[in-house]
């Protein structure tokens, strides 16, 4: 491979930064492979096969990939409702892999860029606030019982009342060591990776302290994938929930690690290199993957930022699989739950939470809705429910903007008239009223724009209406409805409606929906000068000849 495929400019934090993150996988995935139902050893040939392949063609170089909790939650049931058959579950997830590279390819990618910062610091700060109290009744001994940050957080108080002592040393030991491990130490070697075998050596003389245990060994076999008539349904709906899942995981985790690197990845390469990496698993026999947030973090943290370091991760899993099971298998749970402590501390977005009352109320109100969905129900729908309200505020806000323009109760500026245009509307008076439309026409200004233009224009002395669309790139139905309502309200009120700047696709979208019929093509004009000198030359022939109808009443 070339060097631009390969960066090795970074090759040892890369290596310390993958074998950290191989280490602190390893429990994770035989407990997501346990939870899914196929057992902990497709919970780490997952890792190994998801993690090695997407690392290799993704598009996030310091992403770690492997099993991560809204992955496994779906995977099980599908694992449920198909009864276990490795045939038809892992076509499941073989089916899923081609749809996240068909996703790369169509490039679906670049939508999640449209997270706003709140949310992904909200995202963020909860995976933090998660971390962390998934890990505190690890570091005093006890395991919480049952899945969930509210079962981690109930077992706490027991374990602080009841907690076992050589575990509670070994922690805290590691908490001291990765919190306080001086920086040039770190250039030599990371604290984590420190504190994980420092406290292991420990706990070798230690009596009952919980370890990690026997990890499953053995080599995949190959599963030849099913699809059958009574169940395609089941599958093809999984496969779709899958990749979708998998897609907006993998894609906000890349978003974290920009955050964290400051570097930019590849949103549609990267869905390729997860669709490569499931499809491949599914043929071996692997639980599904996607970008684990927790482990890219361990990763970087620890000095990795290229493939090789996601690449090394799945060859450490390996290797732990294959030769190293019986080392691994002494590592103390407390250690891991030091290290991961520390890290859900460093990605909580502590920066922001110090300065968030000096900036939007909104914004820190959303990033605290984020965080409470995000650890108290699901990262999903804390990112989806973050989008569409972000989304609707802006909207909103756009909408008022333009509102207040349409109806004269801006900040006050005046549209910029030249010499000429300002001298017709001395001519004209009041009768003539210009409604420069500032941008595009968003959809949420349209249904009150029309109550605003009839109140500006109700009196019964305004005679003209131009309408400005030199600034109007597009427009949508919603806005093309509100311009018909404008056009038919001026008709039967008597007054003339004048158009100019209308461009090529906005003149489109008005005579397909049969808004153009309201204003006809003698009524529309190419400069604004030009419309506004037609109104002018037709207000002042309804005043002449008003003017003569009243004479000639006097007279009479």
């Amino acid at each position: 491979m070339s060097s631009k495929f390969f960066d090795t400019s970074n090759l040892r934090g890369d290596l310390y930064g993958g074998l950290t993150a191989g280490v602190v996988a390893l429990p994770l995935a035989l407990a997501f492979g346990e939870a899914s139902g196929a057992g902990p050893i497709a919970g780490v040939y997952g890792a190994i096969i998801v993690g090695f392949f997407a690392a290799l063609f993704g598009g996030t170089g310091s992403q770690i990939t492997g099993p991560t909790g809204p992955m496994v939650v779906v995977f099980a049931g599908v694992f449920a409702s198909l009864n276990g058959d490795p045939s038809l579950v892992f076509a499941t997830v073989i089916l899923a892999g081609i749809m996240q590279i068909v996703f790369g390819l169509l490039g679906f990618g670049q939508y999640i860029r449209l997270v706003p910062y709140p949310v992904v610091s909200g995202f963020m700060s909860g995976i933090g606030c998660i971390i962390i109290a998934l890990q505190l009744a690890r570091l005093f001994g006890h395991e919480p019982q049952g899945g969930g940050t509210i079962p981690a957080l109930m077992e706490v108080p027991t374990a602080v009342m009841d907690p076992h002592f050589g575990a509670l040393f070994v922690g805290v030991l590691t908490l001291v060591m990765v919190f306080s491990w001086p920086a040039s130490w770190g250039r030599v070697i990371p604290a984590p990776l420190a504190a994980l075998v420092t406290g292991t050596l420990i706990g070798l003389s230690i009596e009952g302290l919980p370890i990690l245990g026997a990890i499953p060994t053995g080599l995949p076999s190959f599963v030849v994938p099913a699809i059958e008539a009574d169940t395609a349904i089941i599958i093809f709906e999984a496969a779709a929930i899958l990749a979708a899942l998998g897609a907006i995981d993998s894609l906000l985790t890349s978003l974290v690690a920009d955050n964290m690197t400051r570097t930019r990845h590849n949103s549609n390469r990267e869905l390729v290199g997860q669709g490569i990496g499931n499809t491949i698993a599914g043929f071996f026999g692997g639980i599904p993957g996607a970008g684990a947030t927790m482990r890219t973090v361990v990763n970087i943290r620890t000095g990795g930022s290229t493939k090789i370091s996601g690449m090394l991760h799945s060859v450490l899993l390996l290797g732990v699989v294959l030769i190293l099971a019986p080392f691994a298998a002494k590592i103390p749970h407390a250690v891991l739950a030091g290290i991961l402590v520390k890290v859900g501390y460093d990605i909580i977005d502590v920066a922001y939470l110090k300065r968030a009352h000096q900036g939007p109320r909104f914004d820190l109100m959303l990033m605290a809705l984020v965080l409470g969905l995000t650890v108290f129900v699901d990262l999903i729908t804390a990112v989806m429910a973050g989008v569409v309200i972000a989304a609707l505020a802006f909207v909103k806000q756009i909408a008022d903007e333009q509102l207040r323009a349409v109806s004269g109760e801006g900040d006050g500026s005046e549209v910029a008239l030249t010499e000429a245009e300002a001298e017709i509307f001395e001519a004209v008076d009041d009768h003539l009223t210009l409604f420069d439309f500032g941008g595009p026409l968003s959809f949420g200004a349209a249904a009150d724009m029309g109550h605003h233009v009839r109140e500006r224009v109700g009196r019964n002395d305004h005679r003209a209406i131009v309408l400005d669309f030199h600034r109007v790139p597009f427009i949508d139905v919603s806005a093309a409805r509100a311009v018909e309502t404008i056009a038919v309200d001026a008709h039967n009120a008597g007054k003339r409606l004048y158009a100019c700047g209308i461009k090529q696709e906005v003149a489109q979208v008005l005579k397909g929906l049969g808004v153009a019929d309201h204003l006809p093509a003698n009524m529309q004009y190419v400069t604004r000068l030009e419309a506004l000198e037609a109104a002018k030359e037709w207000i002042l022939e309804e005043e002449s000849q008003e003017t003569q109808g009243t004479d000639t009443s006097v007279a009479a």
